[in-house]
């Protein structure tokens, strides 16, 4: 593939076990959510170590449909998932499903199951208090539902329906919320539409989960960009908008007490000679802050970047093959060594060793076989986090 660099050395091997082997201390479980059209049930997970770079699969943990994106909470002990659907209980609605975690062997138990109150919920996560869970639906809104004292959730106390279009007259049409999520501070909450190339911002009521329009009340992004995700710089004021209609990425700076966003940067996320179909569909700040990674469907690869400390801007460090077709959602470890791919439409999950210096990428020699993986999400094992 033109671009992309491809690593011939396999750094550290990743050894699949058993799952009737010890666990340690330091490991955790990998919750891998998926489409269920084809061969796959729902929530699989699997034990990583990354001390010893050891895997072992813990097979499929929840039967549940399309569960396309998860979140977990702070303590460890639940799990969300949207479950991206069109009907629920007859209404033109998906559904958001709470589980809690079992920490001997990460098995899930389904608390509970309420609509997401919109068509195709396709993105969920906490505010930092763990309190409340943020649903974005494919369908144009949002919600925000309370979080119960057992893990599961309450009906939805906020709603906002968007509306408008853009100008891509197919992916376009109307309004598709695609991110939502919180900021650092927990002041604001930020939701991406893809479909009117608008980066909402609300005004979040921690006592009640109520949200409201912020001022100004959204960012506008260049006409058919498509914002899809959008990621934060841990240790300083930059937003990073991943638009996956223009293969760009754009760079805000980002003033936590009036949730203001100022544009600084647009890069593209594939290289210019690359002239195919390209729909990129995540993105992450390394930990360390100093890098950024953005997955390229079509390209097949992700994109590295490194970061300016100071101004925040991007430079590009390389792209790498993911290793398999459509790279959905990637994952990166606690430990920031380790970058999990999960190639949607060849049906693996690659893992990647971070070189902590460049950022670049190494594929290791194991490859996990899951039908359609579309989100990956970490948790300890120990789950002794108190909430």
């Amino acid at each position: 593939m033109t671009g992309i660099t491809r690593l011939l050395v396999l750094a550290f091997p990743i050894l699949a076990m058993s799952s009737t082997q010890e666990t340690k201390i330091g490991e955790y479980v990998l919750f891998v959510g998926t489409y269920t059209a084809k061969a796959s049930k729902g929530i699989y997970a699997y034990r990583f170590a990354p001390a010893s770079n050891k895997l072992i699969s813990l097979g499929l943990v929840a039967d549940t449909p399309n569960p396309s994106f998860l979140a977990i909470d702070r303590t460890g002990r639940f799990l969300y998932a949207v479950n991206e659907l069109e009907k629920y209980k007859g209404e033109a609605s998906g559904s958001v499903s709470a589980f809690a975690i079992n920490q001997g062997n990460a098995k899930l138990s389904q608390l509970n199951e309420v609509s997401s109150r919109g068509t195709d919920p396709c993105y969920v996560s906490l505010d930092r208090s763990g309190n409340y869970v943020f649903v974005a639906n494919y369908g144009g809104s949002v919600a925000v539902f309370p979080v119960l004292k057992d893990g599961s959730l309450g009906e939805a106390v906020s709603f906002v329906q968007h509306a408008g279009s853009g100008l891509d007259r197919e992916r376009q049409e109307g309004p598709h919320a695609h991110w939502i999520g919180i900021t650092p501070e927990n002041r604001f909450v930020m939701a991406a539409d893809l479909g009117i190339d608008k980066v909402l911002v609300y005004r979040f009521i921690d006592k009640n989960g109520g949200i409201s329009p912020n001022s100004p009340a959204f960012v506008k992004l260049e006409p058919g960009s498509g914002p899809r995700h959008l990621d934060f710089h841990p240790n300083a004021g930059f937003v990073y908008v991943l638009n996956e209609l223009q293969s760009k990425i754009n760079v805000f700076s980002y003033e936590p007490q009036l949730g203001a966003l100022e544009p600084l940067q647009s890069i593209a996320t594939v290289p210019k000679e690359f002239s195919s179909t390209n729909h990129p569909a995540e993105i992450r700040v390394h930990p360390n802050g100093k890098f950024l990674f953005a997955s390229n469907r079509g390209h097949d690869s992700i994109a590295v970047f490194s970061i300016d400390q100071k101004r925040g801007t991007l430079s590009l460090v390389g792209y790498f093959s993911s290793q398999g077709k459509k790279p959905r959602n990637f994952e990166i470890d606690p430990t920031g060594s380790h970058l999990f791919v999960a190639n949607q439409d060849s049906g693996n999950i690659v893992i990647f060793g971070i070189d902590e210096k460049t950022g670049k990428l190494t594929p290791s020699r194991q490859v996990l076989h899951v039908d359609s993986p579309v989100c990956l999400k970490f948790v300890p094992v120990s789950g002794t986090r108190k909430r």
